[in-house]
């Protein structure tokens, strides 16, 4: 463990700066914005700059806060810490200016701070503007830290009280910029640390198998982060892995198990029956990369992929007509299972799990994901004993569920099993999807305070006529794996389980699921609307307006509102205003780049929705 470097900035009596220039493996360099004569001129100050150069620490004086680089040469910077105790422009300055004083600094510190380094700022009850202020503040008339310091890249990684009493001899000072002290009772000191870097995704492609030829497509820009991110690897330590491990190791022990998730590729053909056109991701092989008839027709022999999955393409081969070259990725792991029983690769009684990411076009919510892991459980029974396998496979669920979820938070979840309906897009997103799939005869739900009735994790069906067999019928369970990892772990964003910040899988050792604690606090958001005009006689389509703002925003929108749905008296014609709230779960996002953001989101809405803006 080397030296920790501690930069100090303002300091008025240096009692602060002598309170740490004790502590074991620290070297402390103190600071302050006056001059020498200026600041030795208070006996306190003089006692402490002499305890301070005696111990080995250095005082440098008349340093700028917000030109920090100038004052430190190459090798001397790289601090550790950075601590600013009570920063203020000086006398009756205003909020305003003290966010500009905020903003300079924070934008300073990036040049000396060492890129696990952290940024400690203590201010007066009430002034950062967070939820941690008590009372707080409105926002308008508080110092905005969180805003002022995402600008320059940094995210609130903690905020606890500042205890000056346990600071040995601290006494502050410089109220109204003279040697006065003033009330910190309950001050908060706020911990910023760097954010990762907002990545800049360039169109990219991706290799798969599709039957016996390999073909390689661009991937969807909502997509470039999330294709092949290898989360359930097996050297992978990714909470999803660990709740598949777990999930089936409990399986496992009441059924003999078979895993057969290689190789299964992401591209189907055709469109998949019953399934709204808006909820996939269409993929177009260039003509060289797509299958010809004949392979086509061997692939489908070969029952790689069957069911209501593209049976418009299965006629079309067998009776010689043209094949389309239009592709989807895979919203389901279904069609492959289906292609298994088909094929007779199976053997009655004992389980086939089949685990992959999917990916389906949905509104943009806290648990509606673009992209998730399936884990599909396909079981042959008996007929007649479907309906007690069905139960022997949930209990075991329940019972593998409830145990990981009190071992993580110490609380029993309620898990229970629904009746489907078509209700089912009042409980998720999933649950709406699963049913556009097939029949469904149970929904799996996972209840957890805020909402003990619970969020839809599974759906359960039987297929007896699955097999054509008067002995055997099929059932399944699809499990949303990443939505349990954010039960179990309490991640209350799904987009915090594709972060690319390490500070995420460093809380979970491999084979552990723990709760998640958050390093990004009180994340500012920003809100903009946009209205347009709705071409006559066109439906509106919502989910391609949100996958827009997912493109464009790169996952940095957490909310989008219908604020109003207007018709023209007269003309007929519709308007509709939306509110969207940007907002990161786990990077910095500064007021100028969200605002950059809605401006693109408003060309492209234009461009490719063809609505007139207003």
């Amino acid at each position: 463990m080397g030296l920790c470097r501690v930069l100090l900035l303002g300091e008025g009596n240096f009692t602060f700066a002598a309170a740490l220039c004790g502590a074991r493996g620290t070297h402390v360099v103190a600071t302050c914005y006056e001059s020498e004569e200026e600041a030795a001129g208070s006996g306190a100050a003089a006692r402490s700059i002499r305890r301070l150069r005696d111990s080995g620490a250095e005082v440098v004086f008349s340093v700028d806060c917000t030109k920090l680089k100038e004052h430190f040469l190459p090798g001397k910077r790289d601090f550790d810490r950075i601590y600013f105790n009570f920063p203020h422009c000086g006398r009756k300055a205003g909020v305003v200016k003290n966010r500009q004083l905020l903003a300079s600094f924070f934008h300073s510190c990036t040049e000396v701070l060492a890129q696990e380094g952290e940024v400690h700022v203590a201010l007066c009850n009430g002034q950062g503007g967070t939820p941690a202020d008590q009372p707080r503040r409105e926002w308008h008339n508080s110092w905005q830290i969180v805003a002022v310091a995402a600008a320059a890249g940094f995210i609130l990684s903690d905020v606890h009280l500042f205890k000056a009493e346990a600071i040995d001899g601290y006494k502050c000072t410089g109220y109204r910029s003279q040697d006065k002290s003033f009330c910190v009772e309950g001050a908060l000191n706020h911990i910023f640390t760097r954010s990762t870097a907002h990545l800049c995704f360039t169109p990219g492609s991706c290799e798969t198998q599709l039957g016996s030829q390999k073909v390689s497509f661009q991937v969807p820009q909502v997509l470039v982060d999330k294709i092949n991110r290898g989360f359930l690897e097996v050297n992978s330590t990714h909470p999803i892995r660990t709740t598949k491990e777990k999930l089936s190791a409990g399986l496992s022990q009441a059924f003999p198990l078979q895993d057969i998730s290689s190789c299964l590729p992401l591209l189907h053909q055709g469109h998949p029956d019953g399934v709204c056109p808006s909820n996939i991701f269409c993929i177009t092989l260039s003509s060289g990369e797509a299958p010809s008839p004949e392979e086509m027709s061997q692939r489908l022999a070969n029952a790689v992929l069957v069911s209501h999955f593209g049976q418009d393409t299965e006629k079309n081969v067998r009776e010689g007509c043209p094949v389309p070259k239009q592709f989807y990725l895979r919203p389901s792991l279904l069609p492959h299972a289906q292609a298994i029983i088909k094929d007779g690769a199976f053997s009655p009684g004992t389980l086939q799990v089949l685990c992959g990411p999917v990916f389906r076009k949905c509104r943009i919510t806290p648990h509606s994901l673009p992209v998730f892991h399936e884990m599909l459980v396909v079981l042959a029974v008996s007929r007649g004993t479907e309906n007690s396998c069905v139960q022997m496979l949930v209990d075991n669920i329940k019972t593998t569920v409830s145990s990981l979820h009190q071992g993580v938070s110490g609380i029993k979840p309620s898990i229970s099993l629904q009746e489907a309906t078509s209700l089912a897009a009042e409980l998720n997103d999933f649950a709406a999807f699963e049913w556009q799939l097939g029949e469904i005869q149970h929904f799996l739900c996972v209840g957890t305070d805020p909402e003990p009735s619970g969020s839809c994790v599974g759906v359960i069906r039987t297929a007896p006529d699955e097999l054509k067999s008067r002995e055997l019928v099929v059932v399944s369970v699809s499990l949303n794996l990443d939505l349990l990892a954010m039960l179990l772990c309490g991640i209350s964003d799904w987009r915090m389980l594709w972060t690319s910040d390490r500070r995420f899988l460093r809380q979970f050792p491999e084979g552990e699921l723990r709760l998640f604690k958050s390093f990004s606090f009180y994340p500012p958001s920003y809100v903009h609307d946009i209205s347009f005009w709705v071409p006559d006689g066109q439906e509106f389509d919502e989910v391609a307006f949100h996958t827009l703002a997912r493109k464009v925003s790169g996952e940095m929108v957490v909310s989008i509102q219908l604020r109003d749905n207007f018709q023209q008296p007269g003309t007929g014609r519709r308007s509709l205003c939306y509110r969207v709230t940007f907002q990161s779960c786990d990077r910095a996002l500064g007021s100028r780049e969200a605002a950059e953001m809605q401006l693109h989101f408003r060309e492209e809405v234009q461009q490719h929705l063809g609505v007139t803006l207003r």
